[in-house]
Formats: structure tokens, C-alpha cells, sequence
């Protein structure tokens, strides 16, 4: 495997890269991991003009709590994420999810702002970004910037809402006290893609589900919001009867892609699992399936 032929330009600030954006458009990616794009280069899935490294730009790292928020810069990397007290106390999804991010050197350098804007559907932070009601940062040189919810900013395989002249800056997290999130998935071997993934965030109020979030991911062409799951659990005793009435309507929020790792029922069927292994965790605090 071998890359095609690219100019490459490394940004020094973030006006910069903005600037390289705006002048290149289309014809131009983001180096920012690699963990994705180099793959992608070498089996000439991406065959770009130019190539804009976005390392040096400190300003696009960290992570912090901002008002009602926490901050995570885009550049921050998936090990410093799994790191950070920050993220242990006010976003445990992400904390219970990174560890199934491929494996210890591809968290070393792969990044926060890469795996949601490279928006591979059956990766993890995706579907907990959604799950945790996170809003995106774009910024472009023309418009400055402008905020996109999640749950809006994945249109299908490897689609989103950015713009060929934007770039993802940072998300931020809306703070929760009081939130329960649990976490699973099933791949063949620690580290490969989810074969099917569920991320759940949510509240035990008087032994009931409220605010329930359900995504699930790896099934479909982006992280799923499963509506018709959540109502079923929504405001309902956490008890097996509600967390089965939960599975089952997933039937209505999936329609699973089959391929040769795992058929359309194959994949439904493990999603159903993983919902009530997920709910049934949250009654027990939350944690990891």
C-alpha cells in the first residue's frame, strides 16, 4: 500500500489552517491523528492535493470546564481524554467507551475531534457525543463559527454537517450532575470495529428511566438515536419488563447494514442484547457491559 502523491502543509495557527481550508476546499484533508487518514491514504481511499497538519496548534487542545460545559479541544488525544479527573467525574461515558478505542498506541495519537470528524460509523466517540447531547464547534474563515448539535452533525457513511472550508475546533459537553451512562459493545477481538455498540446516558428518578439516551452504533451508516427505544423505557419502572419492551422496540429504530462480519439480523439482535445488558446497568450505577 502505498499513498498517492499530496502537497503538505503544516499550519502554524489556527487562522491559518482556516486559511489553507478556504483556499483548497474539497481538495484538501486534515492530518490531525492520522490514526484514520493514513489508513485511508495508503489504500488510496483518499486521494487528496493536500494534506494540512493541524498538530502544532496548541490552541485546539485541552480540556476544561466552561460554564455549563466541558470543553474538549479537538486535538486532545483519546489517551489524555481516558486521563482527565475532568472527564472521570462529569462525562464517565467517554471514560467507560475510550478503552475500547482501538488499542493503546492508536490512543496515543489518535484524537477526540478526528474520530467524530472522520464520522467512521461504527466508531465509539460518535455515538457517546450524541448520547452526552454534545454541541460541535465549526469555525471557517468566511463565517467564524457556528455550533451543531451532535445528533444533527452525522448525515450518513462517513457524512457530516461540516463544511469543505471548516474545520471541528472543539465539542462541548453539557454537564449533567446526577446522570447515569453505561457502555457496550461486541467485536470480534478487543480493538476491532464494533460489530454492534450501545451508548446510554440517562437518570434513575424514583426507580424510573428519565432523559434516556440510547445510540447505537456499527449497525448503521452513523450512530443511531434510538427514539422508539427510549420512549418504551422513558418514565417506566427500571424493571425487566421495561428494559425487554426497550429491546424490542430497537426493531423500529434499526435497519441494520449486513455484511460479511455479521448479517442485518445478526446485528439487531446483539444491539437488542446490549440495550437491556446496558439498562440493566444503569439501575446498578453505570459502568462498562
Amino acid at each position: 500500500m502505498k499513498a498517492p502523491r499530496f502537497e503538505y502543509a503544516r499550519a502554524e495557527t489556527p487562522g491559518e489552517a482556516l486559511d489553507l481550508l478556504a483556499a483548497h476546499g474539497e481538495d484538501a484533508v486534515v492530518l490531525a491523528g492520522g490514526q484514520s487518514l493514513m489508513a485511508t491514504l495508503n489504500m488510496r481511499l483518499s486521494t487528496p492535493d493536500l494534506v494540512i497538519d493541524i498538530n502544532r496548534l496548541d490552541a485546539l487542545k485541552g480540556i476544561s470546564i466552561d460554564g455549563d460545559a466541558v470543553r474538549i479541544g479537538a486535538l486532545t488525544r483519546h489517551a489524555e481524554v481516558l486521563a482527565s479527573p475532568i472527564v472521570a467525574e462529569h462525562l464517565p461515558l467517554l471514560t467507560q467507551a475510550l478503552p475500547h478505542v482501538g488499542h493503546v498506541a492508536i490512543r496515543n495519537r489518535g484524537t477526540f475531534g478526528g474520530s467524530v470528524a472522520f464520522a467512521d460509523p461504527a466508531a465509539e466517540m460518535p455515538a457517546c457525543a450524541v448520547a452526552l447531547r454534545a454541541r460541535l464547534v465549526l469555525e471557517s474563515a468566511a463565517d467564524g463559527r457556528r455550533e451543531v448539535a451532535a445528533a444533527d452533525y452525522f448525515k450518513g457513511l462517513y457524512e457530516t454537517e461540516r463544511r469543505p472550508d471548516e474545520l471541528l475546533v472543539e465539542a462541548r459537553l453539557p454537564l449533567a450532575p446526577g446522570a447515569i451512562s453505561a457502555f457496550g459493545e461486541l467485536a470480534r477481538r478487543h480493538g476491532d470495529f464494533a460489530l454492534a455498540g450501545v451508548a446510554a446516558h440517562g437518570r434513575l428518578d424514583g426507580g424510573a428511566f428519565r432523559d434516556l439516551r440510547l445510540v447505537c452504533f456499527g449497525s448503521e451508516d452513523r450512530p443511531v438515536l434510538a427514539l422508539s427505544a427510549c420512549a418504551a423505557a422513558e418514565g417506566k419502572p427500571a424493571t425487566e419488563e421495561t428494559m425487554e419492551a426497550a429491546a424490542l422496540a430497537l426493531g423500529e429504530d434499526l435497519d441494520p447494514i449486513g455484511n460479511f462480519h455479521a448479517g442485518a439480523a445478526t446485528r439487531l439482535h446483539l444491539a437488542r442484547v446490549l440495550c437491556r445488558r446496558v439498562l440493566t446497568k444503569m439501575t446498578d450505577g453505570g459502568g462498562v457491559v
